[in-house]
């Protein structure tokens, strides 16, 4: 092994490194920058980020098996080590070097390979040599990939070989100051948006400060919490989101005790001013002492299709539930057939005595009659919950309403105005013969979520699931309001909240609120609710002067939680429809209210690029883009015979599954991924967000959703060659912008650029 530098310098030391480097940087002069190509020697490039590339004609280049990201941040300081683990199927030795796009200000510690190189070495290059290493490649390979990362500094290391036949693992370590922004810290890890860049990455994250941190969150992609105290955290990208692409963004922010909260904007003239995704964190060390009690009401279903293992499971989920609730919270058990029985009048406190009572009635259930969902639902919020408690109801069934009052809509109505005491309804639907409409409104109207538990699942542990999330109840209640320069509540500052009605944060949560801005002057909010037992304002201002683009994921994550709210109006209002077949032919979408909602979904996924089960087909090659009123049309079609007429059965339970994860979707998801009409997970090929843009393919050419989304004609009004000075011109702008991802895709591209259609020809790619 070949060791460069030292990949143990001291963290503390970094902003001296950092500072040292860019200056030596910045004192490199023409005559010292070699003309001699970076990869000189070499006859393969390979970019971790993005792909490897073969100089040599019918030779397959190294590829990138996988890459392992180990980041360590103390502080404000981050130290990445990147495993590059790399595979030469030929039969040939080849002679390679990596180019790694890497944050400013970053300095290069480390470097481990394999190889005989006499003399290894690392160098930085700065942004102007670094555009010249892009450009020199992408003339040679015919391939726009790399000028995605145009505008970033470069480390290049040395030339080494990789063996014919055989496996070989890169390390590179690097170390760079973190950018924050109040109590906000944000780390960046460049990496390419091309869904065609298929690399698995392991990314795994150690946090560690002085000061508390309130919340550790990712816009871009799921983490998994692996381990979190007060001052900090061990996560990893989750096993789902391991080949997403883009660039692995992580913030932290600071406890400065009560609520912490930041923003971060999108600016878009169209709506005003723009764009916003507002996060806030609860404080990190609360006391068992402190947190809110619970009042858990546990609603079993025990009608004559739970006969048999799913009884049995039922039956010890609600025991699982009484072990999990501490002495002093309250419970109480409803059970319900064709008529409802409850374990107490009102819930009672826990305590030994209570439960052991509670153990026995449980075991005394038995299966028989009909469903009274409507009756069962009634009588769990009635009951008044203990005083000073969170009144929660975990509501399970198995089947639709068939005794008492069946009415879809009756049902749903009588608990959105029947609620008196803000009980949170948490559903859980047992297989697939539920309404799951109503289930997803039940729970949606009160600060809940709606669960499904596919055939074959085991109810007791989804239901466990859940009931641990609900753990330690921190803030309940909120609300949250701008104000204007005079300090009064406006609603003209801010609009388009999602979620509209905000939940309870629990111990471990996080709130991610997205909407859109109205001017470009500071915002003010006042986040208002129940903090730990007490009613509590919290304020909080922003300033807008870091609005940026390359903050696209915060206006796609507003528009997939809209499209879930738009598609949740129509499933409701299906409902009225079904109460008796519908008309062969029927259109609801003569109601114009339903109509313009239709359109306004095709028009945000269109724009967007977020696209769902009911206009997937906008990616399909057959699609006409160039004719708005069949995209209606289909959307239309979609819409009305899945989201309207599908009710129940394992349709229905997939549409359920989509709209509980899609409104309160906190990462970008470029795959746009859905559960299909067969609840299999799928994405959806022909798609790509990059930058601020979205392109459908069509053959060998990528289109900006911006022109289909205009209904404008699939027309070029000047034609750009890559390679050409008006190719170099339009990139300088776009990398000035953060938009040069919009000229790395492979095929020509069809895009709206300063105000007109240019067809940008990249070679036949």
């Amino acid at each position: 092994m070949k060791r460069l530098l030292n990949p143990t310098t001291p963290i503390a030391r970094l902003t001296a490194l950092a500072l040292t480097l860019s200056v030596s940087v910045a004192q490199t002069t023409t005559r010292e920058v070699s003309q001699t190509p970076t990869w000189h020697g070499a006859s393969h490039v390979i970019v971790p980020q993005a792909q490897s590339w073969s100089f040599e004609r019918q030779r397959a280049p190294i590829s990138i098996e996988r890459v392992t990201a180990s980041v360590e941040i103390l502080e404000q300081a981050a130290r990445t080590t990147l495993d590059v683990h790399l595979h030469n199927m030929s039969a040939h030795r080849a002679e390679a070097v990596v180019l790694l796009p890497v944050p400013a200000h970053a300095a290069i510690t480390g470097v481990d390979f394999q190889g005989t190189a006499s003399e290894p070495t690392a160098r930085l290059l700065p942004r102007d040599e670094a555009r010249r290493t892009y450009d020199d490649i992408v003339r040679r390979v015919k391939d726009p990939a790399l000028l995605e990362f145009a505008g970033y500094n470069l480390v290049r290391s040395s030339v080494f070989p990789v063996e014919g036949q055989s496996r070989q693992r890169v390390r590179i370590t690097y170390e760079h100051v973190l950018t924050a922004d109040g109590e906000r810290v944000d780390y960046v890890l460049p990496r390419s948006e091309s869904l065609a860049v298929q690399v698995p990455w392991d990314v795994s994250v150690k946090l560690r400060t002085k000061s508390k941190v309130s919340m550790v969150y990712s816009p871009t992609h799921d983490l998994e919490t692996l381990a979190r105290d007060v001052h900090g955290a061990r996560v990893r990208i989750a096993a789902s989101s391991s080949r997403n692409p883009g660039p692995f963004r992580l913030s932290y922010l600071l406890d400065k005790g009560g609520v912490t909260a930041s923003l971060l904007a999108y600016p878009d003239p169209e709506v005003g001013g723009g764009y916003f995704l507002l996060m806030a964190g609860p404080p990190s060390d609360v006391r068992r002492s402190q947190r809110l009690l619970r009042d858990v009401t546990v609603v079993l279903d025990r009608s004559g299709s739970m006969a048999g293992p799913q009884m049995d499971q039922l039956k010890a989920t609600a025991s699982q539930i009484l072990e999990g609730l501490d002495d002093g919270e309250a419970f109480n058990i409803i059970d319900y057939s064709s008529q409802v029985a409850s374990f107490a009048a009102r819930s009672v406190i826990k305590n030994r005595e209570t439960t052991l009572q509670a153990r026995a009635y449980v075991n005394s259930i038995k299966p028989s009659g009909g469903t009274n969902i409507h009756d069962a639902i009634l009588e769990a919020l009635r009951q008044e919950p203990r005083p000073g408690m969170l009144p929660i109801v975990l509501f399970v069934t198995d089947g639709l309403p068939t005794v008492g009052r069946t009415s879809e809509v009756e049902i749903r109505e009588r608990v959105e105005k029947g609620n008196p005491h803000g009980k949170r309804v948490f559903t859980f639907g047992v297989g697939n013969d539920v309404n799951v409409p109503l289930l997803d409104r039940l729970s949606d109207v009160t600060r809940a979520t709606s669960t499904y538990v596919l055939p074959g699942e085991d109810v007791e542990v989804k239901v466990a699931q859940v009931f641990r999330r609900l753990y330690g109840p921190v803030l309940a209640d909120l609300t949250l309001g701008a104000l204007d320069a005079g300090g009064v509540p406006s609603t003209r500052i801010v609009r388009e909240l999602m979620p509209g009605h905000l939940p309870d944060l629990f111990e471990g949560d996080q709130l991610v609120v997205l909407g859109q801005y109205r001017k470009n002057e500071p915002l003010d909010f006042r986040l208002k609710g129940n903090f730990l037992g007490e009613t509590r304002t919290f304020a909080f201002r922003f300033e807008l002067g870091g609005a940026t683009t390359r903050n696209a994921f915060v206006p796609r994550l507003w528009a997939t939680r809209k499209i879930a709210f738009l598609v949740d109006q129509i499933r409701q209002a299906g409902a009225a429809a079904t109460g008796q077949p519908l008309a062969v032919g029927h259109n609801i979408f003569s109601d114009p209210r339903l109509r313009e909602l239709s359109q306004e979904i095709l028009r945000l996924s269109t724009k967007f690029g977020v696209l769902s089960e009911y206009t997937a087909f906008l990616a399909t090659e057959g699609t006409d883009l160039g004719n708005w009123r069949d995209l209606q049309a289909a959307v239309d079609v979609n819409l009305d015979r899945r989201a309207v007429r599908t009710r129940s059965g394992e349709s229905a339970v997939n549409q359920g599954r989509n709209f509980n994860s899609k409104k309160v979707q906190q990462w970008a998801d470029y795959n746009n991924t859905f559960w299909n009409d067969k609840n299999e997970r799928v994405e959806v090929a022909g798609v790509q967000q990059i930058a601020d843009r979205a392109f459908l393919k069509r053959g060998g050419q990528w289109i900006d959703t911006n022109i289909v989304a205009g209904k404008a004609p699939l027309e070029a009004a000047r034609i750009v060659t890559l390679g050409s000075p008006e190719h170099a011109a339009m990139l300088d702008k776009l990398v000035a912008q953060g938009r040069q991802g919009l000229l790395s895709l492979r095929g020509d591209i069809l895009m709206q650029y300063e105000g007109q259609n240019v067809l940008v020809r990249n070679g036949g790619q």
